[in-house]
């Protein structure tokens, strides 16, 4: 319906507006409704592509809108800080980062948002940083890695989004990745001793001024802690144990209600679901502003295109599923909008070229961490601001959280090639 430079049009207005710091939502809707018109199409058609993008990603808004329940129970109640805490305590100063590292992956595994997962492992890693001599740049390197490698075996949206594309169960999906998380946690641990033997054992100041809210005065027991991920884990893996399924729509939410009554917070469970929603309202408009794009570009010759340059360049089939999802999550700065826009684009052409659907759906999720953290996303900013680093600063650190991602792609496709 639409040519392939009309619909790439589209996604470089929407691309150039977000720089420019336009709403992500309304950039992507205006970029999705000129890259219609641009490629041809005409009012009528352009609009009821864009609709019908968007209604595809309704089984995603739902999902996500509901695991803003166990997300605000996490980081209301103390959860998340204190298994982030626990954890650090447990390995100690001499493995600091790689404590602060597997801290922010497991905080952000169990379904906290990776950069409110850096937010709430900072104050207790700064504190470790200022006792340990650790540099600000490799702490927040620990922290960058650690979200990237969480990220990719989590219930959260841009998970939920590749899985719904292809089809595959979340549990299996998360389960998939496992062996690449790891393996951008070992290479983060690496990184960040390197940078930090690289610029010096001496602390910064920013550290020395926000080092502090380690105590523990407030925060639940471990066992209540860990009691909402429990369940959501135990609930997901129902289906492929024993084979009753419980859709994440009910299982997110349950284990945000079972943290909160395990921390005995019952009476501010509202409070605790408000503030889960105020996290996810954005990523759910996001999404939909995504759908727009991904109907114009479904509906398009780029998906034909893709696959004739893979041809041209001599490229395996599946190199379409870690490339498309690193150039469009670069492109909007963002995991899930990236993801979501190549998982719904791409999915059709993968499954069509033989590729499985749950080492697809995982490959294209594991590139989509590469280089999502530019400066025109949000994420680049919240995790400088947790740790009160400027953004050149932050930039010199971007190079080696770019490499984090890029080690669990490579092992995510390694793990396919193997055939496990």
């Amino acid at each position: 319906m639409f040519s392939t430079w009309g619909a790439l049009t589209g996604l470089v207005i929407a691309i150039v507006l977000i720089v420019r710091k336009a709403t992500p939502a309304y950039a992507l809707v205006l970029g999705a409704f000129f890259g219609g018109l641009i490629g041809g199409g005409t009012l009528p058609e352009t609009v009821s592509a864009m609709i019908s993008g968007a209604q595809s990603m309704m089984p995603s808004v739902l999902r996500i809108l509901t695991s803003g329940v166990l997300a605000g129970a996490l980081v209301k109640t103390g959860s998340a800080e204190k298994i982030a805490d626990a954890v650090i305590r447990a390995l100690g100063a001499r493995f600091a980062l790689a404590a602060v590292a597997l801290a922010t992956l497991i905080v952000t595994a169990v379904g906290v948002f990776v950069d409110i997962a850096v937010i709430t492992v900072a104050p207790v890693a700064l504190a470790i940083a200022r006792r340990a001599g650790i540099p600000v740049p490799a702490l927040l390197l620990a922290m960058v890695g650690g979200g990237k490698a969480g990220n990719v075996i989590s219930p959260n949206p841009n998970t939920i989004a590749a899985a719904d594309a292809f089809g595959v169960d979340l549990t299996s999906l998360m389960m998939k990745n496992v062996v690449p998380a790891l393996c951008a946690l070992a290479m983060t641990a690496f990184l960040s001793a390197m940078l930090a033997k690289r610029i010096g054992a001496a602390v910064e100041t920013s550290v020395e001024e926000r080092g502090c809210a380690t105590e523990e005065t407030g925060l639940p027991s471990l066992w209540a802690s860990v009691a909402g991920p429990v369940v959501v884990v135990a609930l997901l893996a129902l289906r492929p144990v024993c084979g009753f399924a419980v859709d994440p729509l009910v299982a997110l939410p349950a284990g945000g209600i079972v943290s909160i009554l395990a921390c005995g917070r019952w009476r501010r469970t509202a409070e605790y679901c408000e503030f889960g929603l105020s996290k996810v309202v954005g990523v759910s408009i996001l999404l939909v502003g995504t759908g727009t794009v991904a109907g114009i570009v479904k509906n398009s010759g780029l998906n034909a295109d893709m696959v004739s340059l893979l041809d041209v360049c001599h490229l395996p089939a599946f190199a379409l599923a870690p490339l498309s999802s690193f150039l469009l999550s670069g492109a909007t700065a963002s995991t899930t909008a990236g993801v979501t826009i190549a998982a719904q684009t791409f999915s059709g052409a993968l499954l069509d070229a033989g590729v499985p659907a749950l080492s697809a759906a995982a490959m294209l999720h594991a590139g989509g961490t590469i280089i999502d953290a530019l400066p025109h996303g949000s994420f680049f900013h919240a995790t400088a601001g947790a740790v009160g680093m400027n953004i050149k600063d932050r930039l010199k650190v971007f190079p080696f959280g770019a490499l984090v991602g890029a080690t669990s792609t490579v092992a995510s496709v390694i793990v396919y090639l193997l055939g496990f």
